[in-house]
């Protein structure tokens, strides 16, 4: 039986998210983010294509690593303005039956207790079609937003995030056992307290009494994503997520290949299966009737492309600010020796050392693009699915337009190859995708379940 490949749409609740620049294209509607109609009409168009879900990213600071501070995000419009995501999901819910709705929120912006609560809101709102992406946070900017200072460490965030989940887990699948509400309107009784229990969570970073203020929502724990590629986020996601999101170049397969067998068997080594946890990669597609009109499109995306919106994004990211770097010299006069080992690796592991920093970037943000006819574009991710990819985040370039020539022109292709749905399977998010609306036993957050 051939296996289906998952879809989602990336985007986020900002003028300018991935493909710096394109922001000031007549044909894409991103000056239109803080408008409910354009998000509306999105979800609507992704579920009449029969994508899975839309994937919200987010960030709670700004990009200010690039020349010291965050002028040229603001001037560029990178992920600044950005408007809280989780607010459009009830919209987009209402406007649709059957998509998945995902949204990012970190660790540090709220607090477990409240955002349990939250969370369990929407889903019973979008009758279990939510879900969250799960972020530790890595601009300094978000942690002086939250009063900490400076970001703790690394692994330090996520050991909190392990006890954040830990908090939530007890709220979301210990608070309420399955026949505490009874809606006994005989007996004017809704809920058995007898029931309902507190958590009583005292950890290093939160004390939670509880109970949960929200009844057992359809999924009660969220659809969980996240993105993490470093030892301790593999770690993370071979523990708590059921969906990863990942973003290798698409000339190397096995690089993919190898994060997902790690991942999986990491899983496995806590009592999951390898099947538990799915992978999405990130991909940017260029839709033309022919490969010579894709090509065009391309170029003139990579035209309007923004590399200084592109630099300030890549500074804050990796926390190296890169305005230090001559972008007009080729590469092979840029010492590299005292760089951090970031900037370092891109620039030694870039075959062609005679481009000059500039046409780097400018490639690495090509990188992310899928350019070609529908059958190429489908072939290609025939070959992601091989790799062991079982599904894709796409990026856009200009919204809504590169969902609707991806629509138009893939989805069909897809279906016909029977890699992609052409209707919906009933129930939550969670049961469209593993077959069970609940977290299956062997999810550690299931451990926290009555009895």
């Amino acid at each position: 039986m051939t296996k289906r490949m998952l879809m989602n749409a990336f985007s986020m609740n900002c003028v300018s998210h991935i493909q710096q620049g394109l922001w000031v294209r007549e044909d894409t509607r991103q000056l239109e983010y803080t408008q409910l109609h354009p998000w509306v009409e999105l979800a609507k168009i992704l579920e009449k294509g029969c994508f899975d879900g839309l994937f919200l990213a987010d960030v709670v600071g700004v990009y200010d690593a690039y020349h010291g501070g965050p002028e040229t995000s603001i001037i560029e419009g990178v992920q600044t303005p950005v408007n809280d995501p989780a607010m459009l999901i009830s919209a987009m819910a209402y406007a649709t039956e059957n998509l998945g709705l995902a949204f990012t929120s970190s660790v540090f912006q709220s607090h477990p207790f409240s955002f349990a609560r939250q969370m369990s809101t929407l889903d019973h709102l979008t009758k279990g079609r939510v879900a969250w992406n799960i972020v530790t946070s890595y601009l300094p900017n978000a942690a002086k937003n939250f009063g900490l200072g400076s970001l703790p460490s690394h692994d330090e965030r996520y050991d909190l995030a392990d006890e954040y989940l830990d908090v939530v887990y007890k709220l979301w699948e210990g608070s309420w056992e399955d026949d505490a509400v009874l809606r006994d309107t005989e007996h004017g009784i809704y809920a058995d307290p007898a029931k309902v229990h507190p958590i009583n969570h005292v950890g290093k970073h939160f004390d939670v009494a509880g109970p949960h203020l929200s009844e057992p929502s359809p999924q009660r724990t969220p659809l969980l994503f996240q993105a993490g590629s470093s030892t301790r986020g593999r770690s993370f996601a071979a523990k708590h997520a059921e969906c990863v999101f990942i973003v290798d170049s698409r000339r190397s397969l096995s690089g993919a290949a190898s994060v997902i067998a790690d991942v999986r068997n990491q899983a496995v080594q806590n009592g999951r299966r390898p099947e538990d946890v799915l992978f999405f990669q990130g991909l940017s597609p260029v839709v033309g009737g022919t490969e010579a009109e894709a090509k065009a499109k391309e170029a003139e995306y990579l035209e309007q492309f923004s590399t200084e919106g592109a630099l300030a994004h890549l500074s804050g990211s990796i926390g190296v600010d890169l305005a230090a770097i001559d972008l007009d010299r080729p590469l092979n006069t840029i010492d590299s020796r005292g760089m951090r080992g970031t900037v370092k690796g891109l620039i030694e592991s870039t075959p062609d050392q005679t481009q000059t920093f500039r046409d780097l970037i400018r490639t690495r943000n090509a990188g992310q693009f899928l350019t070609g006819t529908p059958e190429q574009i489908a072939d290609t991710l025939q070959d992601w699915q091989s790799a062991g990819v079982d599904g894709f985040n796409l990026i856009y370039s200009v919204t809504p337009g590169t969902f609707v020539d991806f629509i138009e022109g893939v989805v069909p292709i897809l279906q016909q190859r029977g890699l992609m749905q052409k209707e919906y399977a009933p129930g939550p998010l969670r049961e469209k995708i593993f077959g069970d609306a609940r977290l299956p036993g062997r999810h550690p957050g299931a451990g926290w379940r009555p009895g």
